[in-house]
């Protein structure tokens, strides 16, 4: 979910001296980026009741790059949680604030937003935080530039006004004299983020801030490996004016998350993340619950084969940037038979070639070892008429720990039919979240075997159709679901900014994240206040029963 475009003039409006020298002097920060190692870990607390705290045990985490144990998390044991139990069952259900009750807050957390967009817009601070996501979910400069730049202009958005216009009600005349109802936009009150590794900045800034604009107490956890980077975040709200008793951060493991929130049941959770987790926490929550799961995310190009350059570099893209640990990474290409015939596939091999650990352009994949995505790729090859297209090779001469993944940019040819069989199907439609891609071909007359195909899928996060021709991109989205969908030539699957929708379709508990309509939709719940003040008709009396 990253927006490229616009971001060289915010690392170029500085000297890297001029950047080095400031960065110690950041008023937020507790940590130097540079200066994190072995020989100097990075201690991360956590934040409840307004107070930051250490914890009885620490778990340290390895330097993706080199395995060098290099921070130190205090870490929430399951004896730890009562703290964090009481400080949300302490919030009302009616929240911190609400359009009745302490409506200043909305002006609040719009001075507090403007103040931190501010501050992401320094270099001194955007670099802090991109060399910061860098050290922790290894991925290219421009990438992780990239993430706080989406974050930053998000904050734009929300500054002043904007926040209580997220609470705007309507008004519908009633039946009689001094009668009328009211909607309402209504907060929770206690909730919980739990938010995933990949976008360690951009993902949990959003949905955090959208529940404290709607009026609910958050509680955050971050993936334990890249926790570091909200809770440096975390400080800078602060200093932005953010109240400290407003957000509780917790770091523990998945086990003692889960207690926390039988115990504290939360009124709503936002969970990012893996769909077997997802599917756990809705039961376990009685549905209280919103999730943006799992994406195994499609592409098809259509029969106007048009700019190969341009379409084979988004194709790269939507593949490969990350290492592929994007839930908007593109998993399934679709060519038509014109594709086929041209330049795509030679293009997309000397594309991925350029990818090289030297630059982060690919990097240790933290979700799936090297052995376990090259078995995938043997089992694709048993399947008849499959082929290796390019890859399929573990990285040589680095350091990465053996617990993550290094393997080449990859991509597995298989047949369209072989893939429609059910003995192969959940095969091929398996999430690998490291650069891995599934390629097929479908003929003219074969559009229908496609759209088959994503019918039986089950997650429906993003989708691009990369076709200028209005009747296949019709028939293609009115036999679809994903929730955000690209079509046209410069059609993507990746790259979401903050001023559009981002999240799956076809699931009522599917969030969103960005807009206002997606944090209206995650963040509140409908209230209806219907006035009745009289007067009382003259001469009424009391009527018979009914």
């Amino acid at each position: 979910m990253i927006a490229l475009l616009g971001l060289r003039h915010l690392k170029n409006r500085a000297s890297s001296f001029y950047l080095s020298r400031l960065v110690h002097s950041l008023p937020f920060a507790t940590v130097k980026v540079d200066e994190i190692s072995g020989s100097q870990p990075a201690e991360v607390l956590n934040l409840v009741k307004g107070s930051w705290t250490r914890s009885s045990s620490w778990t340290t985490i390895p330097d993706p790059l080199n395995g060098e144990p290099f921070i130190k998390v205090a870490e929430v044991d399951q004896k730890g949680i009562q703290p964090f139990v009481e400080s949300l069952r302490q919030c009302p259900k009616h929240g911190l604030h609400n359009p009745f009750k302490a409506p200043e807050r909305y002006l609040m957390l719009g001075d507090v937003t403007a103040k931190a967009a501010h501050k992401l817009s320094l270099p001194e601070v955007s670099d802090f935080f991109a060399k910061l996501i860098q050290r922790v979910s290894p991925k290219s400069y421009q990438q992780a530039l990239g993430e706080v730049y989406v974050t930053q202009k998000f904050l734009e958005n929300f500054c002043g006004d904007q926040v209580r216009f997220l609470a705007r009600s309507f008004g519908v005349p009633g039946n009689h004299l001094g009668q009328r109802s009211h909607g309402f936009r209504w907060p929770y009150g206690p909730v919980t983020v739990i938010t995933p590794f990949n976008f360690p900045l951009e993902i949990p800034v959003l949905q955090l801030m959208g529940a404290l604009y709607m009026g609910n107490k958050p509680l955050l956890k971050v993936d334990t490996k890249v926790c570091i980077v909200m809770e440096q975040m975390l400080r800078l709200l602060h200093e932005c004016g953010l109240p400290v008793e407003d957000v509780d951060f917790i770091n523990s493991d998945g086990n003692t998350m889960n207690k926390l929130l039988l115990e504290a049941k939360p009124r709503m959770t936002l969970f990012t993340g893996s769909s077997r987790v997802a599917e756990k926490l809705a039961v376990d929550l009685k549905g209280r619950i919103k999730l943006e799961d799992a994406g195994f995310d499609w592409k098809i190009l259509g029969p106007d084969v048009l700019e190969e350059d341009y379409v084979a570099w988004v194709c790269d893209q939507d593949a490969y940037a990350c290492s592929g640990q994007k839930c908007s990474a593109q998993s399934l290409l679709f060519m038509h038979e014109n594709w086929s015939r041209s330049s795509l596939i030679h293009k997309l091999t000397d594309l991925a070639a350029r990818r090289k650990l030297d630059d982060l352009t690919v990097g240790p994949v933290l979700t799936f070892t090297t052995e376990a995505m090259l078995d995938h790729v043997k089992k694709l090859l048993e399947i008849k008429g499959s082929k290796l297209l390019f890859g399929g090779e573990a990285l040589q001469n680095h350091s990465i720990p053996k617990i993550y993944g290094a393997i080449k940019p990859t991509a597995v040819f298989v047949p369209l039919e072989e893939i429609l069989k059910d003995n192969n199907y959940e095969l091929v439609m398996k999430e690998i979240f490291g650069p891995f891609q599934v390629v097929t071909e479908y003929k003219h007359n074969q559009l229908h075997l496609v759209l088959n195909a994503l019918e039986r899928m089950h997650a429906h996060l993003t989708a691009a159709v990369v076709s200028n021709d209005p009747l296949f991109v019709q028939e293609v989205v009115g036999n679809s679901v994903n929730g955000t969908t690209y079509v046209g030539l410069r059609a993507r699957t990746t790259g979401a900014p903050q001023n559009h929708w981002f999240g799956p379709a076809g699931d009522p508990r599917g969030a969103g994240i960005g807009t206002p309509e997606a944090i209206k939709l995650v963040w509140s719940c409908h209230r209806e206040v219907i006035y009745d003040v009289g007067p009382v008709p003259k001469n009424w009396s009391t009527p018979n029963s009914t």
